[in-house]
């Protein structure tokens, strides 16, 4: 539950950065709205990313375990001999 909640924050967090992105960009045109713009962008892109390895490693570690359809039909596929793919 803990690793989801990081999730979901850290995607509040990214939405929270376009928000203060796209506020900076409507408001006034100058140096300083610029630099705010870029920050802005550089901490989502830095915290999508350090998201993307998170998931992955939990994935891979097997802290999070996918449950959609694509984990029923491997289960599948390892239940019956007959559907696995000829090597």
């Amino acid at each position: 539950m803990i690793i989801k909640s990081i999730a979901i924050f850290a995607f509040a967090l990214i939405i929270i950065s376009l928000g203060i992105a796209l506020f900076n960009l409507i408001k006034d045109k100058n140096q300083e709205h610029s630099e705010k713009i870029v920050k802005a962008l550089t901490f989502r892109i830095s915290l999508s990313v350090l998201l993307f390895i998170f998931i992955f490693i939990a994935l891979a570690t097997g802290i999070l375990k996918p449950h959609g359809i694509g984990a029923q039909i491997n289960t599948i596929r390892q239940a019956t001999p007959a559907l696995q793919p000829v090597k």
